[in-house]
């Protein structure tokens, strides 16, 4: 399974990850109580912008991983204009987009090792409850990789059906990704388990080869 990360040198993947991961939590806290489209409007401009520096690939990572997100953005729209709040439609639909657009550009500039160990250290506090801080941990990196692996085969599987039939796939192809991914899980689960899982009090891989297993 391929991370999400984008390979390169710019200014934003030289950044720490606690860094970054903690700029996304404060712009979630300054763009909640935002109720006017305008202040949103220049926040997407600046997230635009953000990518635009890290050069054609990353405009193009970013908008690939944001169009899934539009047939909702959209449903959301079509609501608001339906009971005539348009200015709320468009408040809510600015920010998911802008939220979500922040949160893909640390993804796609910080190697999942970063994310998890950050990660793993937030939730040291729960080792005093017995809970070994490596499962949270572990449950944001298979949710990471997952992402990818969940779009490429969706992906496949309606190239697959429009080579057979001339109508929409829509949600036909539904079933076959949800067997397709509990397959994935169980292949994931075998491999965690031939590894020694994620035992509590479980010494800590080297440096380097915490989460290559995933």
């Amino acid at each position: 399974m391929l991370g999400l990360a984008l390979p390169g040198p710019s200014w934003a993947h030289r950044l720490p990850a606690g860094a970054k991961l903690a700029a996304l939590a404060l712009v979630v806290l300054a763009l909640l109580p935002v109720a006017h489209p305008l202040p949103l409007l220049g926040a997407a401009a600046v997230v635009a912008a953000l990518y635009a520096t890290l050069g054609p690939r990353a405009l193009a990572a970013g908008a690939r991983m944001l169009r899934p997100l539009l047939w909702f953005v959209g449903v959301i729209l079509l609501y608001h204009l339906a009971v005539g709040e348009p200015r709320l439609g468009t408040v809510i639909s600015l920010r998911i987009l802008v939220l979500v657009g922040l949160a893909n550009l640390v993804t796609l500039t910080t190697p999942l090792t970063e994310i998890t160990s950050v990660a793993e250290r937030l939730f040291g506090p729960l080792r005093h409850l017995g809970v070994n801080p490596r499962a949270p941990a572990l449950a944001i990196a298979l949710f990471l990789r997952f992402v990818p692996v969940l779009q490429g085969r969706a992906g496949a599987l309606a190239e697959a059906w429009r080579a057979r039939s001339p109508r929409r796939a829509g949600p036909r192809i539904l079933v076959p990704l949800m067997l397709g991914t509990l397959d994935d899980a169980d292949h994931v689960a075998e491999a965690l388990r031939a590894r020694g899982g994620v035992a509590a009090g479980a010494n800590r891989p080297e440096k380097g080869t915490k989460w290559n297993a995933i």
